[in-house]
């Protein structure tokens, strides 16, 4: 690829990020979304995180499906979820699902040299 064509396509990419993005922002005002919509749209970030992370942690190091219980991620990620229900912070839960995984991956270091 030709060196003018690079900085084409940066220019392209440049103009179009900025003509989807202003496009809220100029006109955003003036167009009112339905009720259901934008109900619908208060999901969207939960949806997004969800797409990011259930493949992390179900997938193992080959890219095949893991849900055994020698799957620390998956272990952490429900008793994650399980302290977001009850405890309802997320803050929290991150907390509480991190050093549920460090513990799993400790006790699987030492189980596994056992």
């Amino acid at each position: 690829m030709a060196e003018w064509e690079i900085w084409a396509v940066i220019v392209v990419l440049a103009l179009s990020t900025a003509i989807t993005r202003s496009g809220f922002w100029l006109i955003g005002h003036r167009v009112t979304l339905p009720p259901r919509v934008q109900d619908m749209l208060r999901y969207a970030p939960a949806c997004a995180l969800a797409a990011i992370i259930a493949p992390d942690l179900v997938l193992g190091s080959g890219g095949q499906v893991h849900l055994g219980l020698s799957n620390p991620k998956l272990l952490a990620g429900i008793a994650a979820l399980g302290f977001y229900v009850w405890r309802k912070n997320m803050l929290q839960t991150i907390v509480f699902g991190m050093l549920v995984f460090t513990l799993l991956r400790i006790l699987h270091v030492f189980g596994a040299s056992a």
